[in-house]
């Protein structure tokens, strides 16, 4: 597998927000957005046993393939390999490629409106977050079949315009309470 990083922390976002996570972060993706601060390119080749043996120094059991585009890479071999050694596998993924039948968590990001020929193509999501950015609707993500549905106010790097996205955010969500808040709190915290 081609490994951008693996660190050791807390999930961020979404419904596992605030649970100690092994992040395996692959490199490469099928999309170009204008938008994508990720760093994701450079690499180190790993086969399963190498990432096994590398984050078997951490407690938590709960793995984050992230990216880049995990669904480039990941197999249902590699996954049925770190439940054999009892990890709980989450992924986040732009959901433009079908991911292995046995990922435990999906989380979808889309990219649809920011990146052509990005169309969902994932079936089983357990929650769709989108980006808000004060401009987009989110209510065209409600024909994506999920579990649970979150808006994530877009960090434009600068904090009035911030302010601004993020109490849009608050009020979409109160009009529309299908929606739940999620905050990258890595970032209030400081953390990777």
């Amino acid at each position: 597998m081609r490994v951008n990083e693996i660190f050791y922390s807390l999930q961020g976002e979404g419904a596992y927000t605030g649970t100690a996570s092994i992040f395996i972060r692959l490199s490469g993706c099928n999309l170009s957005c204008g938008f994508c601060d990720t760093k994701h390119q450079p690499y180190k080749d790993y086969t399963k046993e190498e990432i096994a043996r590398e984050i078997a120094v951490y407690e938590a059991k709960n793995i984050v393939f992230t990216g880049g585009e995990p669904s480039l890479q990941l197999d249902a071999e590699t996954i049925d390999f770190f439940h054999k050694l009892g990890y709980f596998i989450q992924v986040e993924t732009n959901g433009t490629r079908k991911l292995p039948y046995n990922v435990d968590w999906v989380t979808c990001s889309p990219k649809d409106l920011f990146c052509k020929n990005a169309e969902i193509k994932q079936e089983k999501i357990d929650e769709v977050k989108v980006v808000f950015d004060g401009l987009i609707d989110p209510a065209k993500y409600l024909n994506i079949e999920a579990k649970l549905y979150f808006l994530q106010p877009c960090d434009v790097g600068d904090a009035f315009s911030n302010e601004h996205i993020i109490s849009q955010c608050v009020e979409y969500i109160l009009a529309h309470p299908k929606w739940t808040l999620s905050l990258q709190t890595q970032k209030i915290l400081k953390v990777k």
